[in-house]
């Protein structure tokens, strides 16, 4: 941001502005172009296709949004995300349009400039989630009601109650909106009049009609929303990580920006105090916003509340940020020099905007994830908006290879694989026996009305089945579980195969179900052999382990229902040996509750290796396991270092 006397020319602003926000929205439109959707957009599409005032965890205002961009292109990521795009790329203009009559023009304009320099706003608009509607009405009814009370027009006073009523209608944390509004007015002295002015109960009037829908469903479903959001979300109890909120807040906004916004505040309220309105109400709604989850933060939810919560609070300041740079330019330029005043306030534009292409970057990097594996490695990057163009191709190859007749119903271990099966339109009914992230993010009681949980295929008993595990979220004895669960419905489960992606840091496995079994009327019969997964431990060497001479490798391995065949041993991906299997291991039958295993309980394995046949140096180690359906697991990779 340049420090130009305010009555000079702003063409240089308005450049700046347009060259800033067409990179912005041509990076988000190509992203929304390559990147899958992400777990939370899956699942506001799916509610998209089945309409309803509100649902588990949300009113229905995000999923009709993606349910208008996607009835122009069914099956586009690109489409479902069209009009999330849009409400974002228009957050600036907003600003631009609050910031006007509290101004001037030039610092209108920079205050659009600045709106795209906090990179968690600039980032908005990029994926399809309720963040978006919410700040795109938050501004409308903010700007509306501070003119609602400048002007006393009517129209305002409707357009702001309208606002709310959409705002409200979008999320639990647009209350802090009206309540920040509600502060406002009783604390403030000079506007308490307004409790009088019968424009204001027009607009409340109207505002509380968006309360319907929460209302509504938690009337019907024993208040589930609610008490998802409002007690089991959250830990309630203290915890220590919470004291870092600020520090993350400090940089995610960026320091710079967020030490102009910390003294933008302190002004603010030194104009309230002089009967500012505009002042005292935008102070009010910042701190509302950003006090409430500072505070709660040591309490509460910590991976959602340290991110993009408070982000409606940072909004309101932007509005007198860029006074508040020209009284640091004019301290800067008394301490020191112009080149120092102008580099000092010209930092805070520059590193904001770079965060925001940082984060647009960051997410967009999960569309490469070949090419920057290369230079990453494994396990670094997040692959949840990307491979599932490769999952739809796998699941109708499988389902064109292994089912004759009519598709199978689908069944998974998780709720959005279950939600990108429809997306893709492999299925319009994508069920899921998730009892995990669902109840975490608070949708099981929504697959519950949907009927596309366990108890929803009831309905399909008789029918062949594909079940679909995404094994790379799983831990072994997660997908025993989940397995045990499917084999309790199943007349038979055979495994079909594995779709491994990115080298291995996205897998599925998939399992066909020859029929579906009632439950109620035959609750003893199940799959036999269930194909559980081989779960295994190695004794010896542990992890970081120095070993010479000769050593003794040992541990055990069972496999329920099925049973091990072979375990051989694995260095630097090389085997060298395999191990004698079937040493009575009595311990480990009656501490894992193996019931099934054939060989029980002889489940011991060892094998008796010279360390000094290898070289001295540190040693990728592992076991590879091989079932009695010829099935293999890699197991128990460490490193161990050899020292002769």
């Amino acid at each position: 941001m340049q420090q130009i006397n305010p009555q000079a020319d702003n063409s240089a602003v308005i450049k700046l502005f347009a060259i800033g926000f067409c990179i912005v929205l041509l990076i988000k439109v190509y992203l929304a172009l390559v990147l899958d959707l992400y777990s939370d957009e899956v699942f506001y599409w799916q509610a998209s296709a089945r309409p309803a005032l509100a649902y588990s965890d949300l009113p229905f205002m995000t999923a009709l949004l993606i349910g208008v961009g996607s009835s122009l292109n069914p099956g586009s990521a690109i489409a479902a995300r069209l009009v999330f795009i849009l409400l974002g790329a228009s957050l600036p203009l907003l600003m631009y349009w609050i910031a006007r009559p509290l101004t001037n023009r030039r610092q209108a304009l920079e205050t659009a400039v600045l709106t795209l320099c906090l990179p968690l706003g600039g980032f908005l608009g990029l994926l399809a989630v309720p963040d978006v509607p919410l700040l795109f009405f938050g501004l409308l009814s903010i700007g509306c009601f501070e003119r609602a009370l400048r002007t006393e027009r009517l129209i305002y006073w409707m357009a702001t109650g309208i606002f709310v009523a959409c705002g409200l209608s979008t999320h639990y944390r647009f209350f802090l909106y009206p309540a920040a509004v509600i502060v406002f007015l009783v604390w403030f002295a000079p506007q308490r009049r307004q409790w009088r002015n019968p424009g204001l109960w027009l607009a409340m009037a109207i505002a509380s009609i968006g309360l319907l829908p929460i209302i509504w469903f938690n009337l019907g479903n024993q208040l589930s929303s609610a008490s998802f959001y409002f007690i089991d979300r959250h830990p309630w109890e203290f915890q220590a990580t919470g004291l870092l909120h600020l520090f993350k807040q400090l940089g995610l906004v960026t320091p710079p920006l967020y030490v102009a916004m910390v003294i933008t505040l302190w002004q603010l309220h030194l104009r309230a105090r002089n009967g500012d309105a505009g002042a005292a109400l935008f102070m009010t709604l910042a701190l509302m916003n950003i006090l409430v989850y500072l505070v709660l933060a040591p309490w509460t939810d910590a991976t959602s509340t340290s991110i993009h919560w408070p982000l409606s609070g940072y909004f309101p300041l932007l509005v007198f940020v860029p006074a508040t740079l020209r009284q640091a330019h004019g301290w800067f330029r008394g301490q020191w020099n112009s080149r120092v005043a102008n580099i000092a306030v010209t930092s805070v534009p520059v590193i904001g905007f770079t965060g925001t292409l940082i984060a647009l970057l960051g997410v967009g990097s999960q569309a490469y994830q070949q090419p920057l594996q290369a230079l990453l490695g494994t396990g670094v990057l997040s692959n949840k908006m990307a491979g599932w163009k490769q999952f739809t191709d796998y699941t109708a190859f499988m389902i064109d290879a292994e089912f004759e007749g009519d598709s199978p119903v689908i069944i998974t271990d998780n709720y959005y694989t279950a939600a990108q099966a429809e997306f893709s339109g492999l299925t319009t009914a994508g069920f899921t026996l998730d009892q995990d992230k669902a109840v975490r993010d608070g949708r099981i009681s929504q697959y519950q009305l949907w009927r596309l949980d366990a108890s929803g295929l009831a309905a399909e008993a008789g029918k062949s089945a594909l079940f679909i595990t995404e094994d790379s979220t799983l831990t072994i004895p997660d997908k025993h579980d989940v397995l045990g669960r499917v084999c309790q419905i199943s007349d038979a489960l055979k495994y079909l195969g594995e779709l491994s992606l990115f080298n291995g840091d996205k897998r599925f496995s998939y399992y066909q179900v020859d029929r579906l079994l009632d439950t109620s009327a035959q609750a003893e019969l199940r799959a036999y052999p269930c194909p559980f997964p081989t779960r295994a431990w190695i004794d010896f060497p542990p992890a970081k382990a120095e070993i010479s001479g000769l050593i003794n490798v040992s541990g055990w391995a069972y496999n329920e229902d099925i049973g091990v065949d072979e375990i051989r041993l694995i260095l630097d991906g090389q085997s060298v040996g395999t191990a004698r299997y079937g040493v009575s291991r009595s311990d480990v039958v009656e501490a894992m509750n193996v019931m099934t295993d054939p060989n029980a309980p002889n489940l011991g394995f060892e094998l008796e290796l010279d360390s000094r046949n290898w070289t001295n140096g540190s040693h990728e180690f592992a076991i590879e396991i091989l079932n009695q359906q010829g099935i293999t697991l890699r197991y128990g990779d460490r490193v161990v270092t050899v020292s002769n």
